[in-house]
């Protein structure tokens, strides 16, 4: 059986020949049993946002959120993906969240 890395390479391969439906499916059967996989939620997300299903992909950002809580960087990706859904104030309420956790990781 392929490791969730395994799949997540053959996911990115297919999204990267140009077969998004083909990494979606990929990535869903990866998440089914690998479901707190962060990477896998993130590619999701962002291919979710190019198909322009927001829902979709605000729902995977704000997983890796839940897995990776003290990565500013979740935070700043969910920010970009609530604004392209129109979503302003949990936009702007994830890149708050963002700022705050880098300024705490710099000992701020």
């Amino acid at each position: 059986m392929a490791t969730a890395v395994q799949l997540y390479d053959e996911a990115i391969a297919l999204q990267q020949a140009g077969n998004l439906e083909g990494a979606i499916e990929k990535l869903t059967g990866l998440l089914a049993d690998h479901p707190d996989y962060a990477l896998g939620h993130a590619a999701l997300s962002a291919f979710y946002g190019k198909l322009d299903r927001h829902d979709e992909a605000v729902e995977h950002a704000k997983k890796v959120c839940e897995i990776e809580p003290q990565d500013p960087f979740s935070f700043m990706a969910m920010s970009l993906i609530c604004q392209r859904a129109g979503r302003i104030p949990e936009a702007e309420e994830a890149l708050k969240t963002a700022m705050q956790k880098q300024w705490a990781a710099h000992g701020g």
